[in-house]
């Protein structure tokens, strides 16, 4: 434990941010994983889940929980997937 007393509140600023920073990942990850499904089952709320997706990792990505670089991985493979479905259904 720290002795010093800005450790001690820099310590309290992390546990904050850390279950701040949780949230907002979870939300991301959940979308995520909620437009991969969609993909997989190609249902016809497949769009609406994928631009869910996108909004929801860039918000992660503003707050400076997920590196941006990240982001745009996550969401060039969910909009390549969408245009792959979107193309052998037409």
């Amino acid at each position: 434990m720290a002795n010093i007393q800005s450790q001690i509140k820099r310590n309290r600023q992390n546990e904050k941010r850390r279950l701040r920073n949780r949230n907002v990942r979870g939300a991301a990850r959940t979308a995520d994983n909620a437009a991969r499904k969609a993909l997989a089952a190609s249902t016809p709320e497949t769009k609406d889940a994928v631009l869910n997706a996108i909004s929801t990792l860039d918000k992660a990505s503003e707050k400076g929980v997920l590196h941006k670089n990240t982001v745009a991985r996550r969401k060039s493979r969910l909009m390549k997937a969408l245009a792959a479905l979107t193309k052998k259904s037409a």
